[in-house]
């Protein structure tokens, strides 16, 4: 299936690009995120590969019926209204995983945003695993995993590379791009 998921991208003009890092294990972040396109694009930037992608989502997407394809695809419901322990319980599914690439949008929303949410970079730091960088860059029309980072515990140094890493990268509707930063503590 997957070079029927490349021909789909192909004939609506995206590229893809795809070096992930060595390790099997990995939480990825997607970004900007503007647009309900983000989703179906990502899908099928997923479908194309050999890897094994996951992803959250908010529990209220993961109802019957459409909550079966959402789960073959990798979802995993998030109550976002219980965030105890949310970090710690994601970082041991990662360890308990011997293949796994989680992605995530640090941005939360489509909607443009002050901040970037943290929790990628703890559960990354807490699993003990590289964060994938990913764009869906709608100016080349390229979705890309090309670079990572380990994360080392020092989150401003960390966001900087970051920071670099998608100050290039044009959303869909740049005006609802936020900053890429995280709230200080």
């Amino acid at each position: 299936m997957k070079p029927f998921f490349r021909l789909i991208l192909k004939l609506i003009g995206w590229k893809t690009v795809l070096i992930p890092p060595k390790e099997k294990k990995y939480v990825i972040i997607a970004a900007p995120h503007t647009s309900n396109w983000d989703f179906p694009l990502g899908i099928l930037f997923m479908l194309t590969t050999d890897i094994k992608f996951r992803y959250m989502g908010k529990d209220a997407l993961f109802k019957w019926p459409i909550k079966y394809i959402f789960e073959y695809l990798g979802g995993i419901p998030v109550d976002r209204s219980n965030r105890t322990n949310l970090t710690t319980r994601i970082a041991n599914y990662i360890k308990s995983q011997d293949e796994v690439a989680l992605a995530l949008s640090p941005e939360g929303t489509r909607s443009k945003t002050e901040y970037w949410k943290s929790g990628f970079y703890y559960i990354a730091l807490e699993a003990e695993v590289p964060i994938a960088l990913a764009t869906l860059d709608y100016g080349t029309k390229t979705l890309r995993v090309d670079d990572h980072i380990y994360p080392t515990g020092d989150i401003e140094k960390d966001m900087e590379y970051i920071q670099n890493y998608y100050k290039k990268a044009k959303a869909k509707y740049p005006e609802k791009q936020g900053p890429i930063r995280i709230k200080p503590r």
